[in-house]
C-alpha cells in the first residue's frame, strides 16, 4: 500500500512510519519544515508538503493521480489554550481527506485517546461510550465525525484510542514532563487521597504494529485500543521516575496536586483502566514490548 501519513516526523509517527516500510508499504509523510522534511526522509518516506491546516495541502496529497491507498491521520495541533480549536482544526482536517477518498472504501485511521473515555473501577473497553462532559469532551467529536464519514462517504474510517502514556526511546511527552515537574519541584509528588489512580499504557513500538494492522484490516466505523498495559498505578510510576531522578516521593492533596502540576492535577486523579481485549482479538495485535516501569528503570533520565 501507499499511505500518506500527517505527523510522520512525530514520536508516534516515526515509529509507524519504519513499521510500515519494513512491512512492505510506501510511506508518503506530510512536512510542513526542513526539519520534519529531513526527519522523514531520514526514515525512506517521501515528503509531501503542506499542514493538516493547508486544506488544499491534504486534497493535492490523496488526487486520484498519486494513488495513494491509505492514510494515517497522527497530527493534531497541541494547544491546550485552546483545545476546542485545536479539536475543530482536526475535524476539519478528517473532513477534507474523507472527501478526497469519497467512495473508495480506502481506509483513513484517525488518532484518539483513552482519557475520552469514563473512570470505572471494573474498567472500559473498545465499546464504551465516551465521557460527554468535561475539558476533553470535544475531542469526541472527531471519533463521530470518522465513524459518520465511514457510511456517507464510503471510506473505511477507524479510530484508534491510544493510552495516555506513549513511551519509548525518544519520548518527550508524559513521562518526561512530569520528570521537569518533579525536578522543578524537587520531589516527585502523587495524589495522596481516594483512588485507585492508573493510567494504561504502551509502547511506542507496539501503537505503530496496531496502526500497521488497523490500516490493514480495521472495520469502517470501528474503534481500536491501544493499550498494552491497562492500569498502571500511578503512584507506582512516580516512584519510578523519584527513584530513577533520585528525588524523593510525597504525597499531597488535590489542591496541592493543583498547584505543583499545572495541566496534570487534573489527570492524576484519573482511573482509566482500558481493555483492549476486543482489539487484540480481531486484528491480532500482540503487545510484546517492555512495560512502563520496566522502561523507564531502564531507559528514561540518563
Amino acid at each position: 500500500m501507499k499511505v500518506f501519513i500527517t505527523g510522520a516526523a512525530g514520536f508516534v509517527g516515526r515509529a509507524v512510519t519504519t513499521e510500515l516500510i519494513s512491512h512492505g508499504h510506501t510511506v508518503v509523510g506530510l512536512c510542513r519544515s526542513e526539519t520534519s522534511a529531513s526527519t522523514v526522509k531520514a526514515l525512506g518516506a517521501e515528503i509531501h508538503w503542506g499542514d493538516i491546516e493547508d486544506l488544499p495541502s491534504l486534497t493535492r496529497a490523496l488526487a486520484p493521480e498519486h494513488k495513494v491507498d491509505g492514510v494515517v491521520h497522527l497530527a493534531f495541533t497541541m494547544d491546550f489554550s485552546d483545545f476546542p480549536r485545536a479539536c475543530s482544526i482536526d475535524r476539519t482536517a478528517i473532513q477534507t481527506m474523507a472527501e478526497a477518498l469519497k467512495g473508495s472504501g480506502k481506509p483513513l485511521v484517525m488518532t484518539s485517546g483513552t482519557l475520552l473515555l469514563p473512570d470505572r473501577a471494573d474498567g472500559v473497553d473498545e465499546a464504551t461510550e465516551v465521557d460527554r462532559e468535561g475539558f476533553l469532551a470535544v475531542r469526541a467529536q472527531s471519533e463521530d465525525l470518522i465513524k459518520n464519514l465511514s457510511s456517507e462517504l464510503g471510506v473505511r474510517g477507524c479510530v484508534v484510542r491510544l493510552a495516555p502514556v506513549v513511551h519509548g526511546e525518544e519520548d518527550k511527552g508524559f513521562v518526561p514532563m512530569l520528570g521537569d515537574l518533579a525536578r522543578k519541584n524537587g520531589f516527585v509528588a502523587y495524589l495522596n487521597s481516594g483512588g485507585p489512580y492508573r493510567w494504561p499504557a504502551v509502547h511506542r513500538r507496539d501503537a505503530a504494529a496496531l496502526f500497521r494492522l488497523v490500516l490493514e484490516k480495521g472495520k469502517p466505523g470501528k474503534v481500536y485500543h491501544g493499550v498494552a498495559e491497562e492500569g498502571v498505578d500511578l503512584k507506582g510510576l512516580m516512584e519510578g521516575i523519584g527513584k530513577r531522578m533520585g528525588l524523593p516521593l510525597e504525597g499531597k492533596s488535590q489542591e496541592e496536586i493543583g498547584r505543583l502540576l499545572g495541566f496534570f492535577a487534573g489527570l492524576v486523579g484519573r482511573d482509566n483502566f482500558v481493555r483492549s481485549t476486543k482489539t487484540r482479538e480481531e486484528l491480532g495485535w500482540m503487545a510484546g514490548r517492555e512495560g512502563l516501569l520496566e522502561d523507564i528503570e531502564r531507559n528514561y533520565f540518563q
